[in-house]
């Protein structure tokens, strides 16, 4: 294994071009499948951090009789996925619209009177994020209730833009893993041409195809893990340097930007070596096939 090892850092010496531009392309890979997945994993967690912190916010009908109020808070407590709710008045409201809309809300001096309804805002337990929409229906059914909300279009939406996102990943590891395979198999295509006579002596001399191919797989999974090594700490050094601006813009939803976890490096790393060997087999099938 010694002799194949060093044969193989030797074919690296003397075709340092070729092997630079083949780890640059499985780092490149790996950069942007990288990318991909770290946007996704975060945009996940971040979708789970918005269901988690969903409030359903339910509007009482306008003019509602005094008595009907305290039956609908009471409905309200009794349903089991509700953890918690706040009561929010007209005036209350009022003073809540002013105080976010800051230097205009001059704007709402000219009311006559305030248009905005009575409202429960509902924090449900922990685990029914995702039987929102039929809770809400359920509200909906209680009489003097006008509406419920709760952002269903917009997560709906973002989760969709997740999931597609997903999807392009998958395809862009397909792609260039599929360049990285072609880079590796012409490199190691030039080397085994340039040395033919001496496999070809190899042969007669009674040298094994195992003893031949070996220092080209030993050469090839370098490659890989080098790409792969390079790859991933490019992609950390953006993380270090972008991670505070992003921690910045979404902390204040309770979140915390992460970086891949030590799983998917090391299977990064490990289809980095994956994609280097079978470039090289790619390569020997083809010149043996043809020597």
């Amino acid at each position: 294994m010694h002799l194949h090892l060093r044969k193989a850092l030797q074919d690296m010496r003397n075709n340092r071009f070729l092997n630079a531009i083949t780890v640059a392309t499985i780092a490149l890979a790996v950069i942007i499948v990288g990318a991909f997945s770290l946007f996704v994993i975060n945009a996940g967690d971040l979708l789970n951090t918005w269901r988690q912190g969903l409030r359903l916010m339910v509007y009482l009908e306008d003019g509602l009789p005094p008595d009907r109020r305290p039956r609908i808070e009471d409905t309200l407590r009794r349903m089991p996925e509700i953890e918690r709710l706040q009561f929010i008045s007209k005036e209350a409201a009022m003073a809540l619209l002013r105080s976010q809309m800051s230097r205009h809300a001059a704007l709402l001096d000219g009311l006559t009177q305030n248009p905005l309804p009575e409202a429960y805002e509902v924090e449900v337990r922990h685990g029914v994020e995702r039987q929102m929409e039929s809770l809400a229906e359920r509200i909906e059914q209680i009489a003097g209730v006008e509406e419920v909300a709760y952002g269903k279009q917009w997560i709906k939406r973002f989760g969709g833009l997740v999931e597609l996102l997903g999807i392009i990943g998958y395809a862009l590891t397909g792609l260039f893993s599929g360049a990285a395979v072609f880079f590796v198999a012409n490199t190691i295509r030039l080397i085994l041409y340039g040395r033919r006579e001496e496999l070809e002596i190899m042969r007669l001399v009674g040298a094994s195809e195992r003893f031949i191919r070996t220092p080209f797989y030993i050469q090839a999974l370098l490659q890989g893990f080098m790409g792969g090594l390079v790859g991933i700490g490019t992609l950390y050094l953006v993380y270090r340097f972008t991670a505070g601006d992003m921690a910045a813009t979404l902390g204040g939803f309770g979140f915390s930007f992460r970086f891949l976890p030590w799983t998917a490096v090391a299977g990064a790393v490990l289809s980095a070596m994956v994609v280097g060997w079978l470039g090289c087999f790619a390569s020997l099938k083809q010149f043996i096939a043809s020597s």
